[in-house]
């Protein structure tokens, strides 16, 4: 095991635990005046966006918008992270990973209806986003995880039963969602008819209430890391002096606040990148993963920098209750929108794409399977995600 190095003052507090001479904070910190970043592109672009966005055959027109809009989005995601792992760090598992978790999926669904109903639309951005989100989680970013994590210490160990917990729920969701429309007769295509549609609305929320439950009440202990493990980690926290903290309500308020013009700022990146994917003729499910990749980049990196730090309990936890809330909220969330809209909601997926979710529970079934994990696994994983950016392309 490599030893612990002694952590700046700029990296997560999930990493590390200040020391007793870091300075009490007063006023506004340098991270909180970015604020005006994103409020003032979305009040810029809310009045103004219609017509920068009318005429983008400028090469360089195109990439400035593109380019400071991405910018701005993914700042604000960063920040939403940053606010949600010092919640994190005040409510304590699993508490600040569901609110983690349930800010991405809110600016998962602004994004996709963003999309969905910009330009010619995609009725099936929805599916192509929420299968990116399981390939870059389960695999990429899972194997990530545990090949950092096993080079840096030999093995690492979880609590086997949140993760059994966390894949109960998302295998047979996915299954339903993404699998099933694929083989449905009641509707043309690879869709669900409304009553089917409704059924599931029902069930996913349901069942997600009912995990809800049983992580953060009943049975919160399946989802802190081993007692071996917390051990070490109130060790460590008692050979250090602990900073002073913002109060709850003060985090609170900025991440509700750095997610409000992420609303206005996703339906405007929709055109320019909408127009960007035509004008390359990508294939369709490349939309989706771009989707994917910019809500979920703070998110993952969160998770990666937690297995560094010998957190896997909490990198478990990010990653899979992502997929999860993905999974759970999104589908509802679509299925919803098109109830009062004209389009068309294609959630099935096509043989080869089912194959590859198969395997991917099998694999993550597996690997959940013993408290330990090794370089092994987290290489098996990234294969598969390789195998997954392969196939968008030629399938």
């Amino acid at each position: 095991m490599l030893p612990l190095t002694t952590p700046t003052q700029h990296e997560s507090p999930l990493l590390h635990f200040p020391n007793r001479n870091t300075p009490k904070p007063t006023g506004w910190t340098l991270g909180e005046w970015l604020l005006l970043l994103p409020v003032g592109t979305a009040a810029l672009f809310f009045h103004y966006g219609h017509e920068w966005l009318s005429d983008l055959s400028s090469p360089v027109r195109l990439s400035a918008i593109l380019g400071w809009l991405l910018l701005v989005i993914i700042l604000s995601a960063f920040a939403v992270l940053r606010h949600a792992e010092h919640l994190a760090e005040r409510l304590g598992e699993p508490m600040g990973t569901v609110i983690l978790t349930l800010s991405v999926t809110g600016i998962e669904v602004m994004m996709i209806a963003a999309f969905m109903y910009t330009g010619n639309g995609n009725a099936s951005l929805a599916r192509d986003a929420m299968f990116a989100v399981v390939m870059i989680v389960l695999n990429g970013m899972v194997g990530l995880s545990l090949l950092l994590g096993g080079l840096r210490y030999h093995e690492q160990t979880y609590n086997l039963q949140g993760a059994n917990a966390f894949l109960a729920v998302i295998v047979p969701l996915a299954v339903l969602g993404l699998v099933l429309p694929s083989y449905t007769i009641s509707s043309p295509g690879p869709t669900f008819s409304p009553h089917q549609s409704t059924f599931l609305i029902v069930m996913s929320l349901g069942l997600y209430g009912v995990f809800l439950a049983i992580q953060n009440l009943r049975h919160r202990d399946y989802f802190v890391a081993p007692r071996s493990q917390k051990k070490k980690k109130m060790a460590l926290l008692h050979q250090t002096e602990q900073a002073p903290k913002t109060p709850v309500w003060r985090h609170t308020l900025l991440l509700v606040a750095y997610l409000l013009p992420l609303v206005i700022l996703s339906e405007h990146v929709a055109t320019p990148i909408d127009y960007t994917l035509r004008l390359w003729k990508a294939p369709h499910a490349l939309g989706g993963v771009l989707v994917a990749g910019l809500v979920l980049a703070p998110e993952s990196l969160g998770a990666v920098r937690a297995a560094l730090a010998n957190q896997l309990q909490r990198s478990v936890n990010i990653l899979l209750g992502s997929v999860l809330a993905s999974i759970s909220l999104t589908i509802p969330a679509v299925l919803a929108i098109g109830f009062f809209t004209e389009p068309t909601i294609i959630l099935g997926s096509d043989t080869v794409d089912t194959i590859l979710l198969v395997l991917t529970f099998v694999v993550s079934m597996l690997t959940f399977a013993v408290r330990r994990t090794n370089v092994l696994l987290g290489a098996v994983h990234l294969l598969l995600f390789l195998a997954y950016l392969m196939l968008i392309f030629e399938k």
